[in-house]
Protein backbone atom coordinates (compact mmCIF):
# COMPACT_ATOMS: atom_id res chain seq x y z
CA UNK A 1 0.00 0.00 0.00
CA UNK A 2 1.18 3.74 -0.69
CA UNK A 3 0.34 6.81 0.86
CA UNK A 4 -0.42 9.72 -0.74
CA UNK A 5 -0.65 13.46 0.74
CA UNK A 6 -3.30 15.75 -1.55
CA UNK A 7 -4.06 19.37 -1.53
CA UNK A 8 -5.99 21.44 -4.02
CA UNK A 9 -2.68 22.69 -5.02
CA UNK A 10 -0.55 19.43 -5.46
CA UNK A 11 0.86 18.80 -8.31
CA UNK A 12 -0.03 16.10 -10.63
CA UNK A 13 1.06 12.50 -9.42
CA UNK A 14 2.94 10.06 -11.40
CA UNK A 15 0.57 7.29 -10.85
CA UNK A 16 -1.00 3.93 -12.77
CA UNK A 17 -4.61 3.83 -13.87
CA UNK A 18 -6.67 3.71 -11.12
CA UNK A 19 -9.63 2.47 -9.77
CA UNK A 20 -11.22 4.90 -7.20
CA UNK A 21 -13.50 5.34 -4.45
CA UNK A 22 -13.98 8.41 -2.76
CA UNK A 23 -15.34 9.39 1.17
CA UNK A 24 -14.64 9.87 4.85
CA UNK A 25 -14.71 5.74 5.90
CA UNK A 26 -15.41 7.01 9.26
CA UNK A 27 -15.15 3.15 10.86
CA UNK A 28 -14.55 1.13 7.56
CA UNK A 29 -17.24 -0.79 8.41
CA UNK A 30 -19.44 -3.30 6.77
CA UNK A 31 -21.08 -0.99 4.25
CA UNK A 32 -17.05 0.62 3.54
CA UNK A 33 -15.67 -3.01 3.09
CA UNK A 34 -18.12 -4.13 0.27
CA UNK A 35 -17.94 -0.72 -1.57
CA UNK A 36 -13.66 -1.58 -1.12
CA UNK A 37 -14.28 -5.54 -2.11
CA UNK A 38 -16.16 -4.25 -5.35
CA UNK A 39 -13.49 -1.47 -6.13
CA UNK A 40 -10.84 -4.34 -5.95
CA UNK A 41 -13.27 -6.33 -8.50
CA UNK A 42 -13.47 -3.71 -11.25
CA UNK A 43 -9.38 -2.66 -10.62
CA UNK A 44 -8.50 -6.83 -11.02
CA UNK A 45 -10.95 -6.96 -13.89
CA UNK A 46 -9.76 -3.64 -15.58
CA UNK A 47 -6.36 -3.85 -15.07
CA UNK A 48 -6.22 -0.58 -12.61
CA UNK A 49 -4.66 0.03 -8.91
CA UNK A 50 -7.78 0.20 -6.61
CA UNK A 51 -7.60 3.89 -4.80
CA UNK A 52 -9.22 4.92 -1.89
CA UNK A 53 -9.57 8.54 -1.34
CA UNK A 54 -10.09 9.87 2.17
CA UNK A 55 -10.49 13.37 3.70
CA UNK A 56 -8.51 15.03 6.54
CA UNK A 57 -10.41 16.51 8.25
CA UNK A 58 -13.41 14.80 7.83
CA UNK A 59 -15.62 17.64 6.29
CA UNK A 60 -18.29 18.20 8.71
CA UNK A 61 -15.33 18.85 11.36
CA UNK A 62 -13.96 21.56 9.41
CA UNK A 63 -17.59 23.24 8.84
CA UNK A 64 -18.57 22.22 12.47
CA UNK A 65 -15.22 21.99 14.51
CA UNK A 66 -15.83 20.57 18.04
CA UNK A 67 -19.74 20.24 17.28
CA UNK A 68 -19.13 17.71 13.81
CA UNK A 69 -20.07 14.13 15.16
CA UNK A 70 -17.99 12.42 17.20
CA UNK A 71 -15.08 10.12 15.05
CA UNK A 72 -15.51 6.47 15.38
CA UNK A 73 -12.44 5.91 13.49
CA UNK A 74 -8.72 8.07 13.72
CA UNK A 75 -6.85 8.61 10.49
CA UNK A 76 -4.48 6.04 11.85
CA UNK A 77 -7.15 3.91 12.61
CA UNK A 78 -8.58 4.10 8.63
CA UNK A 79 -5.31 4.13 7.12
CA UNK A 80 -4.52 0.41 8.78
CA UNK A 81 -7.68 -0.96 8.48
CA UNK A 82 -8.04 0.07 4.81
CA UNK A 83 -4.21 -1.33 4.21
CA UNK A 84 -5.50 -4.55 6.06
CA UNK A 85 -8.18 -4.82 3.17
CA UNK A 86 -5.22 -4.31 0.69
CA UNK A 87 -6.08 -1.74 -1.51
CA UNK A 88 -2.88 -0.16 -3.56
CA UNK A 89 -3.22 3.58 -2.60
CA UNK A 90 -4.74 5.63 0.16
CA UNK A 91 -5.12 9.34 -1.36
CA UNK A 92 -5.18 11.86 2.20
CA UNK A 93 -6.87 15.28 0.63
CA UNK A 94 -6.37 17.84 3.21
CA UNK A 95 -9.71 19.24 3.42
CA UNK A 96 -9.84 22.98 4.23
CA UNK A 97 -10.69 26.35 2.36
CA UNK A 98 -8.99 25.44 -0.92
CA UNK A 99 -10.08 22.12 -0.95
CA UNK A 100 -14.13 22.98 -0.30
CA UNK A 101 -13.83 25.60 -2.53
CA UNK A 102 -13.66 23.39 -5.73
CA UNK A 103 -15.75 23.52 -8.28
CA UNK A 104 -17.44 19.96 -9.44
CA UNK A 105 -15.38 20.46 -12.36
CA UNK A 106 -12.14 21.63 -10.48
CA UNK A 107 -12.64 18.34 -7.98
CA UNK A 108 -13.57 16.09 -11.22
CA UNK A 109 -9.94 17.66 -12.61
CA UNK A 110 -7.97 16.08 -9.62
CA UNK A 111 -10.02 12.51 -9.85
CA UNK A 112 -8.60 12.42 -13.46
CA UNK A 113 -5.45 14.67 -13.33
CA UNK A 114 -3.33 13.90 -10.02
CA UNK A 115 -5.33 10.53 -9.01
CA UNK A 116 -5.50 9.22 -12.90
CA UNK A 117 -8.98 7.72 -12.01
CA UNK A 118 -10.32 5.69 -15.12
CA UNK A 119 -13.47 3.78 -12.86
CA UNK A 120 -15.26 5.47 -10.09
CA UNK A 121 -17.13 3.68 -7.10
CA UNK A 122 -19.79 5.50 -5.39
CA UNK A 123 -21.94 4.97 -2.66
CA UNK A 124 -25.52 5.55 -3.70
CA UNK A 125 -25.82 9.13 -2.27
CA UNK A 126 -22.69 10.55 -3.28
CA UNK A 127 -21.87 14.44 -4.03
CA UNK A 128 -18.99 16.82 -4.02
CA UNK A 129 -17.29 20.01 -4.94
CA UNK A 130 -18.64 23.47 -3.81
CA UNK A 131 -22.37 23.18 -2.34
CA UNK A 132 -22.21 19.66 -3.27
CA UNK A 133 -22.75 20.10 -7.26
CA UNK A 134 -21.41 17.36 -8.47
CA UNK A 135 -22.81 13.74 -8.21
CA UNK A 136 -22.25 10.57 -10.48
CA UNK A 137 -24.16 11.85 -13.54
CA UNK A 138 -21.64 14.70 -13.54
CA UNK A 139 -18.64 12.45 -12.81
CA UNK A 140 -20.21 10.34 -15.97
CA UNK A 141 -20.72 12.90 -18.75
CA UNK A 142 -17.04 14.15 -17.34
CA UNK A 143 -15.58 10.32 -18.84
CA UNK A 144 -15.27 8.52 -15.71
CA UNK A 145 -16.69 4.57 -15.88
CA UNK A 146 -19.25 4.66 -12.76
CA UNK A 147 -20.16 1.73 -10.61
CA UNK A 148 -23.08 2.71 -8.02
CA UNK A 149 -22.61 0.82 -4.90
CA UNK A 150 -26.15 0.06 -3.49
CA UNK A 151 -26.87 0.65 0.22
CA UNK A 152 -25.68 -2.06 2.83
CA UNK A 153 -28.31 -3.77 5.34
CA UNK A 154 -28.48 -4.94 8.29
CA UNK A 155 -31.55 -6.24 10.42
CA UNK A 156 -33.27 -4.08 8.11
CA UNK A 157 -31.67 -1.01 8.32
CA UNK A 158 -28.95 0.98 6.73
CA UNK A 159 -25.26 0.25 7.73
CA UNK A 160 -23.87 3.51 8.32
CA UNK A 161 -21.37 5.91 10.08
CA UNK A 162 -24.11 7.60 11.70
CA UNK A 163 -26.13 4.01 12.87
CA UNK A 164 -22.61 3.10 14.42
CA UNK A 165 -22.00 5.92 16.74
CA UNK A 166 -25.36 6.02 18.13
CA UNK A 167 -25.12 2.21 18.58
CA UNK A 168 -21.48 2.89 20.35
CA UNK A 169 -23.31 6.18 22.19
CA UNK A 170 -26.27 3.51 23.43
CA UNK A 171 -23.35 1.32 25.03
CA UNK A 172 -24.24 -1.37 22.36
CA UNK A 173 -21.03 -2.84 21.40
CA UNK A 174 -22.69 -6.38 20.20
CA UNK A 175 -24.19 -4.81 17.59
CA UNK A 176 -21.71 -2.02 17.13
CA UNK A 177 -19.12 -5.01 16.55
CA UNK A 178 -21.67 -6.80 13.79
CA UNK A 179 -21.68 -3.05 12.04
CA UNK A 180 -18.26 -2.89 12.12
CA UNK A 181 -17.05 -6.23 11.15
CA UNK A 182 -14.92 -6.21 14.12
CA UNK A 183 -15.08 -5.23 18.27
CA UNK A 184 -14.94 -1.60 18.80
CA UNK A 185 -11.42 -0.16 19.29
CA UNK A 186 -9.05 2.57 20.19
CA UNK A 187 -5.49 2.83 19.16
CA UNK A 188 -3.36 5.60 20.29
CA UNK A 189 0.12 6.16 22.69
CA UNK A 190 0.16 6.26 26.19
CA UNK A 191 0.79 10.33 27.52
CA UNK A 192 1.01 11.87 31.04
CA UNK A 193 -2.22 12.77 32.42
CA UNK A 194 -2.57 14.10 36.13
CA UNK A 195 -1.93 11.16 38.03
CA UNK A 196 -4.85 11.75 40.24
CA UNK A 197 -5.75 7.65 40.13
CA UNK A 198 -2.31 6.82 41.45
CA UNK A 199 -3.45 9.18 44.82
CA UNK A 200 -6.84 6.63 45.39
CA UNK A 201 -5.16 3.39 44.71
CA UNK A 202 -6.34 2.73 41.49
CA UNK A 203 -3.07 3.91 38.63
CA UNK A 204 -4.15 4.20 35.10
CA UNK A 205 -3.07 4.81 31.66
CA UNK A 206 -3.70 7.90 29.73
CA UNK A 207 -4.61 6.76 26.07
CA UNK A 208 -4.37 9.71 23.97
CA UNK A 209 -7.98 9.41 21.38
CA UNK A 210 -6.60 11.32 18.43
CA UNK A 211 -10.04 12.56 17.69
CA UNK A 212 -11.61 15.78 18.84
CA UNK A 213 -14.51 13.89 20.78
CA UNK A 214 -15.36 9.82 20.79
CA UNK A 215 -19.09 8.05 20.59
CA UNK A 216 -18.30 6.25 23.83
CA UNK A 217 -18.93 7.92 27.29
CA UNK A 218 -18.85 5.65 30.26
CA UNK A 219 -16.85 2.77 31.53
CA UNK A 220 -16.23 -0.81 30.30
CA UNK A 221 -14.62 -3.89 30.18
CA UNK A 222 -11.60 -3.77 27.66
CA UNK A 223 -8.81 -5.91 25.98
CA UNK A 224 -5.60 -3.89 25.68
CA UNK A 225 -2.89 -4.44 23.14
CA UNK A 226 0.27 -3.29 22.98
CA UNK A 227 1.12 -2.87 19.06
CA UNK A 228 5.24 -2.66 19.60
CA UNK A 229 6.43 -4.55 21.81
CA UNK A 230 5.15 -7.39 24.39
CA UNK A 231 2.52 -5.62 27.24
CA UNK A 232 3.44 -8.50 29.38
CA UNK A 233 7.84 -8.17 29.27
CA UNK A 234 7.47 -4.42 29.80
CA UNK A 235 5.53 -5.13 33.25
CA UNK A 236 7.66 -7.95 33.95
CA UNK A 237 10.65 -5.60 33.70
CA UNK A 238 9.47 -3.27 36.48
CA UNK A 239 6.90 -5.70 38.73
CA UNK A 240 8.52 -9.15 38.02
CA UNK A 241 5.64 -10.25 40.74
CA UNK A 242 2.35 -8.55 38.63
CA UNK A 243 1.20 -9.98 35.69
CA UNK A 244 -1.53 -8.47 35.88
CA UNK A 245 -5.52 -10.38 33.98
CA UNK A 246 -5.08 -12.20 30.60
CA UNK A 247 -7.06 -10.42 28.13
CA UNK A 248 -9.17 -12.66 25.45
CA UNK A 249 -6.35 -12.02 22.68
CA UNK A 250 -3.16 -13.91 23.39
CA UNK A 251 -0.83 -10.96 24.30
CA UNK A 252 -3.32 -8.39 25.82
CA UNK A 253 -4.22 -7.36 29.14
CA UNK A 254 -7.90 -7.14 30.94
CA UNK A 255 -8.64 -3.71 32.44
CA UNK A 256 -11.47 -1.34 33.22
CA UNK A 257 -11.23 1.57 30.73
CA UNK A 258 -13.04 4.69 31.45
CA UNK A 259 -13.80 7.31 28.60
CA UNK A 260 -15.58 10.88 29.19
CA UNK A 261 -14.53 14.23 30.95
CA UNK A 262 -14.25 13.30 34.70
CA UNK A 263 -17.31 15.28 35.98
CA UNK A 264 -15.88 14.58 39.46
CA UNK A 265 -12.98 15.72 39.16
CA UNK A 266 -12.94 19.66 39.60
CA UNK A 267 -11.41 21.13 36.44
CA UNK A 268 -10.92 24.50 35.01
CA UNK A 269 -10.87 23.08 31.31
CA UNK A 270 -12.65 19.26 31.45
CA UNK A 271 -11.35 17.55 28.08
CA UNK A 272 -12.55 13.92 26.82
CA UNK A 273 -9.72 11.34 28.55
CA UNK A 274 -9.42 7.11 27.35
CA UNK A 275 -8.10 5.62 30.61
CA UNK A 276 -7.79 1.93 31.73
CA UNK A 277 -6.66 0.51 34.91
CA UNK A 278 -5.02 -3.02 35.07
CA UNK A 279 -6.06 -4.92 38.46
CA UNK A 280 -2.68 -5.78 39.65
CA UNK A 281 -0.35 -4.12 37.89
CA UNK A 282 2.18 -0.47 38.12
CA UNK A 283 4.12 -0.33 35.63
CA UNK A 284 6.25 2.82 33.49
CA UNK A 285 3.98 2.25 30.15
CA UNK A 286 4.56 6.02 28.79
CA UNK A 287 5.24 5.88 24.69
CA UNK A 288 3.75 2.54 23.81
CA UNK A 289 1.00 2.53 21.33
CA UNK A 290 -1.91 0.46 22.63
CA UNK A 291 -4.87 -0.61 20.69
CA UNK A 292 -7.80 -0.75 23.58
CA UNK A 293 -10.80 -2.79 22.36
CA UNK A 294 -14.11 -2.69 24.38
CA UNK A 295 -16.18 -5.51 25.08
CA UNK A 296 -18.38 -4.46 27.64
CA UNK A 297 -20.66 -1.47 29.02
CA UNK A 298 -20.96 -1.12 32.43
CA UNK A 299 -22.29 2.23 32.83
CA UNK A 300 -22.46 5.92 31.75
CA UNK A 301 -19.98 8.52 33.18
CA UNK A 302 -21.07 9.37 37.31
CA UNK A 303 -20.60 12.93 38.77
CA UNK A 304 -19.33 11.73 42.40
CA UNK A 305 -19.58 14.19 44.72
CA UNK A 306 -15.84 13.68 46.82
CA UNK A 307 -12.89 11.74 45.73
CA UNK A 308 -14.00 9.01 48.28
CA UNK A 309 -17.01 8.48 46.63
CA UNK A 310 -15.11 8.16 43.46
CA UNK A 311 -12.58 5.67 45.10
CA UNK A 312 -15.66 3.17 46.36
CA UNK A 313 -17.21 3.80 42.72
CA UNK A 314 -14.26 3.00 41.10
CA UNK A 315 -13.29 -0.41 43.36
CA UNK A 316 -17.21 -1.54 42.65
CA UNK A 317 -16.60 -0.90 39.13
CA UNK A 318 -13.38 -2.84 39.06
CA UNK A 319 -15.04 -5.68 41.01
CA UNK A 320 -18.28 -6.25 38.65
CA UNK A 321 -15.91 -5.73 35.04
CA UNK A 322 -13.73 -8.78 36.90
CA UNK A 323 -16.15 -10.97 37.72
CA UNK A 324 -17.61 -10.37 33.94
CA UNK A 325 -14.05 -11.23 33.29
CA UNK A 326 -14.13 -14.54 34.77
CA UNK A 327 -17.83 -15.59 33.60
CA UNK A 328 -17.06 -15.28 30.09
CA UNK A 329 -13.81 -17.44 29.25
CA UNK A 330 -14.37 -16.73 25.34
CA UNK A 331 -15.25 -13.29 23.67
CA UNK A 332 -18.58 -11.68 24.42
CA UNK A 333 -19.77 -11.43 20.43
Amino acid sequence: MKLLRLNALAPTTELPDTAVTIGNFDGVHLGHRAMIRQLQTIAQNNNLKSLVMIFEPQPLEFFKGYDAPPRISSLREKVEYLTELGVDYIAIAKFDESFRSLSATDFAAILKNKLNAKHLVLGDDFHFGKNRQGDSEFLQSYGFAITNLETIQLDGERVSSTRIRQTLQAGDLALAAQLLGRPYSITGRVVYGDQIGRTIDFPTINVRLNRHKPCLNGIYGVDVLCETESLQQRIQQHTPSQVGIQGYAPTALFGAGHVGTRPAIKQAHPEWRLEVHFPDVSANLYGLLMRVTFLNYLHGEKDYPSLEALKAGIDDDVEKLLEFRRSNATLPF
